[in-house]
């Protein structure tokens, strides 16, 4: 008899006792649990969003030919790769497709059924294989943090559907070797897809796309919600293998899965202005230095800022410890390491979404508790 599937607690519905006892001693909490920006989007999406008509008719699945064409010069522009709007397709943000995507890999592939993904990493990579009743098979960093694609058993390559990479990786902020994995994907027959909704707030260097290794076999996924502080509208992309992109493009037309047409108008907007995200990368690595002098006061050891993304993932005896302390003594929220795997137990992240003046309040309160 088949086991019913049971679907577990939302990792973030566990922190609603933090916040509920946050409120109460402070009065309010700040919430750095969740990567949610708090930031304004740019008034020019805003209008594009209310202004497109484009909510009479039904939206192309695929995205429609302005969005494509704006992905195309956005890779042009900031990847500098030439990609052809035929290898491109349309996401209602990222997380639907992280979740959906070994469902529809594997009725293309019905003998394969196993989803490699980073040991400590978003759960969405994870709970994509289980919605989908398939395997979900960690792979370990090593020393330098990198993932360590040598350990992975080669019964699990033979069954392997795909390898999800993510640079800069959520939630520790590390960046991967994406040329390593593109070749290890090509020398092993396994697609692999590279979660790089952090692009551009990549500190260490330019940001990096799988991409720049050539396209055989690997596809590239992005986001709006971080770069434009766009994730209540919902809009996402994938491109890389010809193939690959064909065949999603094709299997998702027949579930409806469509961005809405004034979203994707929005997108289009959001998606030419580097500005207002030259501006946010500012805004955050401000945030990331000064969250990072405060908690490190605080706790009496140093912290590290992250080399990509806007998570602190700072290492303690006990995440669930840390994140109650940091909720008593300053109506902080985060998240501990554990939502992320195993091996996050002894860490937690602190997501530096919140304005300037939260960040301070979590300062002051701390300093008061002093």
């Amino acid at each position: 008899m088949t086991t019913p599937f049971v679907p577990p607690p939302y990792p973030y519905d566990r922190l609603n006792e933090l916040s509920a006892m946050a409120v109460e001693i402070h009065g309010s909490a700040i919430d750095l649990s969740i990567g949610t920006p708090f930031d304004d989007p740019p008034p020019a999406v805003v209008a594009a969003l209310s202004s497109s008509g484009a909510e009479r008719s039904y939206p192309p699945s695929v995205g429609s030919p302005a969005f494509l064409a704006s992905v195309q010069r956005w890779f042009a522009r900031r990847c500098s790769i030439d990609i052809d709007q035929s290898a491109i397709g349309a996401t209602i943000g990222s997380k639907e497709f992280v979740a959906g995507l070994p469902g529809l890999l594997h009725l293309r592939l019905p003998d394969r059924d196993t989803v490699l993904y980073p040991a400590v990493s978003y759960p969405s990579y994870e709970m994509g294989a289980t919605l989908a009743r398939l395997r979900a098979v960690p792979v370990p960093f090593g020393p330098d943090g990198q993932l360590d694609l040598g350990a992975i058993d080669p019964a699990d390559i033979d069954r392997a559907l795909l390898l999800w990479v993510n640079s800069p990786g959520n939630p520790t902020g590390h960046l991967d070797d994406l040329e390593a994995a593109a070749r290890w994907g090509r020398e092993h027959d396994v697609a692999v897809f590279s979660d790089e909704c952090y692009f551009e707030f990549t500190w260490d260097g330019p940001g990096r796309t799988i991409l720049e290794h050539g396209s055989e076999g690997v596809v590239s996924v992005h986001s709006l919600s971080k770069r434009s502080n766009l994730a209540g509208a919902r809009a996402g992309f994938y491109a890389g293998d010809p193939e690959l992109v064909t065949y999603l493009r094709e299997i998702r037309k027949h579930s409806g899965m469509m961005v809405p047409g004034p979203v994707q108008a929005a997108a289009v907007v959001a998606l030419d202005d580097d500005e207002h995200v030259d501006a946010q990368r500012e805004r955050y690595r401000s945030r990331l230095a000064l969250m990072a002098d405060v908690l490190g006061r605080w706790s009496g050891e140093p912290v590290a800022t992250p080399a990509g993304a806007f998570y602190l993932w700072i290492p303690t005896a006990d995440g669930w410890d840390y994140a109650e302390r940091l909720a008593r003594d300053a109506g902080a929220i985060v998240s501990p390491g554990e939502f992320y795997g195993p091996g996050g137990a002894q860490y937690v992240r602190v997501a530096v979404v919140q304005p300037d003046e939260k960040i301070m309040m979590v300062a002051q309160r701390l300093e008061q508790h002093g």
